[in-house]
């Protein structure tokens, strides 16, 4: 009989870890690996958490205990929440920029509430899923799932649970700069929401998000209130929703992520001498994509067969 070997403990404690050493340590280790991956991911995933009790008492929070607390520091207005209608039915992939820990919060309260009861948030797996009652605390407050933030995150099982989440019609929440801004500018953008999008043929809904930075930057643990003429006053803290864009090849991947840059460049404002779209133009125009997207899907099967594309 033949014993299998366990994983040496340097390397179990690294998958646990989730950082990019695991990576480092898996290239070249084959399905065994992919496989360890993928069950440690899954079991710091706090799945109960996206259950209906949970759900219930996380809308309480947010709305009962967060949000009049966050009252009494910030000013929040909304834009763009018309992109979120009705007629958009499938799951979407919001990416948003990130320079706080108020990000979260103020996003999950700007979303319609059935928008926000089926959003789950990516969660940095080697700063949020350390501890295992951190992790629970953050799932139970804002629904979020571990994910890798270094480069190759996508691969080698370290997202199957994400896959799994989106398969069963959750959108998904991500911070593509991987860490919160140190001076509030935006950082390098990876790829990783552009590729989960085009695996599952998604739009993208750019967020923008200022503000946040100034009421509670990186190394504060609390918001503050800024300094006024006589008075302290709250901090204006805005949040835009973009226009869906559209699923792409993985190849093109940058250029997804170049239009997400370029919305969070104009703070989510319309391009110069570009009038907003009214909620009723960007509703045609996704309805009209979703149908040629159909169209090209059943033109691609009739003539192609049981064919199925891959990922490289």
């Amino acid at each position: 009989m033949t014993l299998r070997k366990k994983p040496p403990k340097d390397l179990q404690s690294r998958l646990r870890a989730v950082g990019s050493d695991v990576r480092d340590g898996a290239r070249g280790k084959g399905t065994d690996l992919s496989k360890e991956i993928a069950r440690q991911y899954a079991k710091m995933d706090v799945s109960w958490a996206r259950g209906p009790l949970p759900s219930v008492v996380r809308g309480g929070i947010l709305a009962g205990v967060l949000a009049p607390m966050l009252y009494v520091y910030v000013r929040r207005r909304v834009h763009g929440q018309e992109v979120l209608d009705d007629a958009m039915v499938d799951p979407v992939i919001f990416v948003a920029n990130h320079s706080s820990h108020l990000d979260t919060p103020t996003i999950l309260r700007a979303m319609p509430r059935r928008w926000r009861k089926r959003t789950a948030v990516a969660a940095a797996a080697d700063y949020f899923y350390k501890s295992r009652w951190r992790a629970r605390g953050v799932a139970l407050l804002f629904n979020t799932v571990p994910m890798g933030r270094s480069g190759g995150g996508l691969s080698s099982g370290a997202v199957d649970h994400v896959h799994e989440l989106i398969e069963e019609h959750w959108n998904l929440l991500i911070f593509p700069e991987g860490t919160r801004s140190r001076d509030g500018e935006i950082g390098t953008l990876r790829s990783g929401a552009a590729v989960l999008a085009a695996q599952h043929n998604l739009n993208i809904v750019p967020i923008w998000v200022g503000g946040t930075y100034e009421a509670m930057p990186p190394g504060q643990n609390w918001p503050k209130r800024l300094p006024g003429r006589f008075f302290s006053r709250r901090a204006k803290v805005e949040v835009r929703f973009g226009p869906p864009i559209s699923p792409r090849d993985p190849s093109e991947r940058r250029e997804v992520m170049a239009q997400v840059r370029d919305f969070w460049g104009r703070e989510g404002r319309p391009e110069s001498g570009e009038a907003p779209p009214s909620a009723h133009d960007v509703l045609i125009m996704h309805a009209a994509l979703r149908a040629h997207e159909r169209e090209t899907d059943e033109e691609s099967q009739s003539l192609n067969g049981d064919t199925v594309r891959t990922l490289d």
